[in-house]
């Protein structure tokens, strides 16, 4: 950090969690890096009542305002239905529930910062994280002109250190020997890390998990659920139609309820580390997996096959922090324009951690053709034909099979 972008930040505006580094940053930025004024902004995400305590933990740690923002109805609309028209999946298994919070919360944090008039932003992520690109790289897309503190990046405190710090300016740690994980929570999921998860053999144990149930304490008898969607859009759960907030808690319920929903994966981070994640994101796996089974119903064959492609590249630059980027917003067109035929029903039996796709219709869409799939007497399909159409389909093969015979 240059000292002379310090030394002009006089009012800066804290991207604030409650945890062991955005607290300690309040008093560190004002005592060590002379900052006159910390304004703390916390996100609701939806995590329920963990933010009021937050709020007023960010104004006994020195903070002059401590500002909350609802964000639940826009990160559902704008960033998570997205992520499941998209499909997302990081390295085909992580659904992003915390990264897609992150361009979220960036956006938020520029605003404030403009409406309050402040100089720079600021955030407690460390060096080696994730989020410190997504804010980063988020920020400096949408206000070029704001400087960005990082002070965790640069106090070189250890955690034990950090902790002491933030002891003598009267923060209590939030982590202790008997809960010693790092954790990060919003409606789509938790992530769970660091403690005895940071060695990738040590099974997590049960107490780690919130969301869902273990498979023990599961219903014995299966429950079968249909998801509607209109455009890629889920819009109703058995029959019942929901708001995108009340959709996302009602799959977070039924999906946890039966154990469906964990991860446990080794993640490669944009830093170039491996790291041991632990996740909970029962709703928002349902989901998608509800939209694949559907898209595969109502998309013809070559588009399923491309957007396969795209979904692997869109979840990767939203991971990568790229959410802001011009090639995300060049995929969205094309996942836009395939999402106005995936209209229709899915349905899946839960049990015991599983999620079972059992059917699939679309009224208006669907591309399955009884008449032509059928080998019953309603048979339409041509069978003459098919010896032309593999006699096309086969001549490279043959031809270059003869070639090798000849040499």
């Amino acid at each position: 950090m240059a000292q002379e972008q310090v030394a002009r930040a006089k009012r800066v505006v804290l991207a604030y969690s409650g945890g062991v580094d955005t607290s300690v940053c309040i008093p560190y930025l004002k005592q060590e890096w002379g900052v006159e004024e910390v304004i703390t902004f916390a996100a609701d995400l939806g995590q329920g009542d963990e933010l009021e305590p937050i709020r007023r933990k960010a104004l006994d740690s020195g903070a002059s305002q401590s500002i909350v923002g609802d964000l639940i109805d826009p990160f559902i609309r704008e960033f998570a239905f997205p992520a499941i028209r998209a499909n997302a999946l990081y390295e085909g298994r992580y659904p992003l529930s915390t990264a897609l919070a992150r361009p979220l919360i960036a956006r938020r944090l520029v605003e404030v910062a403009r409406e309050l008039g402040a100089d720079a932003v600021a955030h407690g992520c460390t060096g080696k994280g994730n989020d410190q690109v997504r804010f980063d790289v988020a920020i400096g897309a949408l206000a070029p002109d704001l400087k960005v503190l990082t002070p965790a990046r640069e106090w070189a405190m250890s955690r034990e250190e950090t902790i002491a710090y933030g002891e003598r300016c009267g923060i209590p740690a939030p982590v202790s020997k008997k809960n010693p994980y790092s954790i990060d929570l919003n409606l789509l999921g938790r992530s769970i890390e660091a403690g005895p998860l940071e060695d990738p053999m040590v099974e997590p144990p049960e107490e780690v998990f919130a969301m869902t149930r273990s498979i023990s304490d599961t219903p014995d008898e299966p429950q079968v659920v249909e998801i509607a969607f209109e455009q890629g859009n889920p819009v109703a759960i058995d029959g019942l139609a929901l708001d995108p907030v009340s959709l996302i808690r009602r799959a977070n319920e039924l999906a946890g309820l039966h154990g469906f929903g964990r991860l446990d994966i080794i993640e490669n981070r944009v830093v170039g580390i491996k790291s041991r994640e632990i996740y909970e994101t029962p709703g928002l796996l349902l989901l998608i997996r509800a939209h694949q089974e559907l898209e595969s119903l109502t998309l013809a064959a070559d588009v399923v096959r491309y957007k396969r492609q795209i979904e692997s590249s869109w979840a990767d630059l939203v991971y990568q922090g790229l959410w802001f980027g011009p090639l995300k917003q060049a995929l969205d067109g094309f996942l836009d324009c395939t999402q106005a035929t995936v209209n229709g029903v899915v349905r899946l039996r839960l049990h015991k951690g599983n999620a079972v796709v059992i059917g699939r219709s679309s009224s208006s869409d669907s591309l399955y053709v009884p008449a032509m799939a059928t080998y019953g007497s309603d048979d339409r399909f041509d069978h003459r034909a098919a010896e032309g159409f593999i006699y096309v389909w086969g001549m490279p093969t043959r031809l270059w099979a003869a070639s090798q015979r000849q040499a």
